[in-house]
């Protein structure tokens, strides 16, 4: 039987879609933690992992969400969906590769131009509308990258910073992608990513000579990570989403990029560098100032087909 979202009372409604979207953020902001309590496996060991658990439990989620298998729905979906595929295969191994090579913060908030990226690629493919306001955050948020990566000339962590741009970017083309096609539904694309992606691994580990097996420790973590931070996040996020408008939904996306440093700060005692301090907080007034102008203007909220 398909699972049915129940109808609310449009104030109730509101307020769940901010608890739920919010505690989607909050399960995403604990990625750059259980990336450090990773201690062996490698980027594409960990992708490996995550994507096995992942996919698993997004094809159960989709049966009992839809009563339809997701192959069927990728198969109605058309290419579309195979370019938001790739795309995500992408942003999660630039993910991955970013915070095991620069901070935690430096990554997230990097993570956080994604809205801004698919603002200039929705203008630039799909001749979509840009407001003035959000291509003033949109420079405003280039000079907060540029105060953040300008230590960082010449060593390892200015390639986790291009790597979280490139993650960045990925999740943009995501977005774009399902834009094109016309559709919102996100689970199947993100079920056919994490299929993508066991096969894009294992020929990546196989070629390289990386062993497919990880200590306990390890693959557990990645495992958990593929169900609780992007299943069970993206649960929430699907729910919490459709009666939110997309100015709220950008400002409650910042529970993740801040408290992604701070679990790492408490449990870690990871900190960030003065210029990333200074350049986040100049592309968070970006982000933030974007979503705030975007208030004057809510569309209608997403209602179940």
């Amino acid at each position: 039987m398909p699972f049915v979202t129940p109808t609310l009372p449009n104030a109730d409604a509101h307020k769940h879609g901010i608890l739920f979207v919010f505690a989607a953020g909050v399960l995403w902001s604990t990625v750059g933690l259980g990336i450090r309590l990773i201690e062996d496996a490698l980027v594409w060991q960990i992708l490996l992992y995550r994507s096995i658990s992942m996919s698993l439990f997004l094809y159960l989620l989709i049966r009992v969400r839809s009563g339809e298998s997701p192959f069927v729905q990728i198969r109605r979906i058309g290419s579309p969906i195979y370019i938001a595929g790739f795309a995500l295969v992408a942003a999660y191994s630039g993910g991955i590769y970013s915070i095991q090579n620069t901070s935690v913060a430096n990554a997230m908030l990097l993570f956080a131009t994604t809205p801004f990226i698919a603002a200039v690629l929705g203008w630039l493919l799909l001749r979509e509308p840009v407001r003035a306001a959000t291509w003033i955050a949109i420079t405003v948020a280039i000079g907060g990258i540029a105060i953040m990566i300008a230590d960082k000339s010449g060593s390892v962590a200015l390639k986790g910073s291009l790597a979280a741009l490139g993650s960045a970017f990925g999740f943009a083309v995501f977005t774009v992608a399902l834009r094109w096609g016309r559709t919102g539904e996100m689970l199947p694309a993100v079920f056919l990513s994490g299929l993508l992606a066991i096969a894009i691994t294992l020929a990546i580990c196989i070629a390289s000579g990386l062993s497919l097996f990880v200590s306990p420790n390890d693959g557990s973590i990645a495992m958990g990570m593929g169900v609780l931070q992007v299943g069970a996040g993206l649960i929430l996020y699907t729910l919490g989403s459709r009666s939110l408008p997309a100015a709220e939904l950008a400002l409650l996306s910042l529970a993740e990029v801040l408290l992604g440093p701070l679990w790492v700060w408490l449990f870690l005692g990871e900190t960030a560098s003065v210029n990333t301090l200074i350049g986040g907080a100049v592309l968070l007034v970006a982000i933030t100032g974007n979503a705030l102008s975007g208030m004057r203007r809510k569309p209608p909220p997403i209602t179940t087909p």
